[in-house]
């Protein structure tokens, strides 16, 4: 009966959880700058009837009670920023901030969350438990709006047995979801590198210390970090992606900017390859002569998904919807801060297909013409709450 009458209050919440994701893409905001679209999940839980407090600024945290609610809680997570991205779609709810644009789907994040919570809320009486919705600034940018709601107490008072959040797919097709269990997604750390050299005269090599033949050879060197050092079993990335220096044909800089990123599977091994990065920076530059200056901005950690809660969702979705409908997520470099919820509590971070190849809506994420298909938003907000009321979360270990 409450499967039931989930997936019929999903149909009946479709249309207004649609003008709410059209809201939210209209307007978007970027990383810890989220005040509207704050306020407006704040007027919208107020509506629901739902009991919600603030903290890192932007954030907002609700709980819906259940019977008994006690016994247990499961937290559900929605990222709500934007990224500076000019939008190219020519539909009516476009972003009317220039430059900025939901291309990761964070607009269908919040939405399946408010129609979750609306949805938990109308059959409270149906479950017991508590359910935590935790709608989360600044997942876009370092340090990560998870890592500053869990310092303010996200994950405390109470404390959820288990996590769980939705990403969109643009791979996946619309009706569809995805898990995996165990290493999911990659820890990201950003990468910023200045070569000093001496200036002088392109005539006159001799007379400067040339700092881009020395930005060449290190860009070569520091790939075989990865590709000497890593064990092979073990996925890892490092792209030089920016170099800057240089103003004319006929003078040699003094300094040499890089930028990159470096992407790990294993903990372990992450912390390694920095040690391995800043030894072979300093050691290659000063050897040409020059000196390096080298700032490793540690980012988000791997996202691990808890093996016994991630089958436990996967079950719970083949309930849902069929298991047909249910495939295998593909382990991605990108990153997510969703690692640091599944640090301190299991956790599931699932895809939700929103790829519609007959509608022509099969762009990627972080590109100016990402969109969804919008009947997406029914199956991510009643699974999501299906999972609220029915999880049985497995215990730490």
């Amino acid at each position: 009966m409450l499967l039931q009458t989930i997936q019929e209050l999903a149909r009946e919440y479709k249309q207004d959880c649609i003008a709410i994701r059209h809201h939210l893409h209209a307007h978007p905001e970027l990383s810890y700058q989220e005040f509207e679209t704050s306020a407006f999940v704040q007027s919208r839980l107020k509506e629901f009837g739902i009991p919600y407090t603030v903290m890192a600024t932007t954030g907002v945290v609700g709980v819906v009670e259940g019977k008994n609610p006690a016994s247990r809680t499961i937290a559900l997570r929605a990222d709500m920023d934007a990224l500076p991205i000019q939008e190219e779609n020519n539909v009516s709810y476009a972003s009317v901030h220039p430059g900025i644009m939901h291309a990761c789907g964070h607009d269908v994040h919040t939405s399946c969350l408010l129609g979750a919570a609306r949805i938990l809320q109308a059959t409270r009486d149906q479950w017991s438990g508590s359910v935590k919705l935790i709608f989360q600034p600044g997942e876009e940018k370092n340090p990560g709006g998870a890592s500053l709601m869990i310092r303010e107490g996200v994950l405390e008072h109470p404390r959820p047995e288990a996590i769980v959040a939705l990403h969109v797919h643009p791979g996946l097709p619309v009706g569809k979801l995805s898990f995996r269990g165990g290493k999911v997604m990659a820890s990201a750390d950003e990468l910023y590198i200045t070569i000093k050299g001496k200036g002088g005269h392109a005539a006159a090599p001799h007379l400067a210390v040339d700092p881009i033949p020395i930005a060449a050879q290190l860009i070569q060197a520091l790939q075989q970090v990865i590709s000497r050092h890593r064990d092979p079993h073990q996925p890892s990335v490092l792209s030089i992606t920016s170099i800057h220096g240089g103003t004319t044909t006929n003078i040699i800089p003094g300094e040499v900017k890089l930028m990159g990123t470096f992407r790990a599977m294993n903990e372990t091994w992450r912390f390694e390859a920095h040690d391995l990065i800043r030894r072979t920076t300093e050691q290659l530059v000063q050897s040409m002569g020059g000196n390096a200056d080298l700032h490793i901005d540690v980012g988000y950690p791997t996202v691990y998904n808890h093996e016994e809660l991630n089958e436990a969702a996967r079950a719970a979705a083949a309930t849902y919807l069929s298991p047909d409908d249910i495939e295998e997520t593909e382990l991605r470099m990108g990153a997510e801060d969703f690692g640091y919820y599944s640090q301190q509590v299991p956790g599931c971070f699932f895809r939700l297909g929103v790829m519609n190849r007959e509608k022509g809506i099969t762009s990627g994420v972080h590109t100016p013409t990402f969109n969804v298909d919008e009947d997406a938003i029914e199956t991510g907000m009643g699974f999501m709450a299906w999972l609220g009321a029915a999880l049985q979360a497995p215990a730490h270990k």
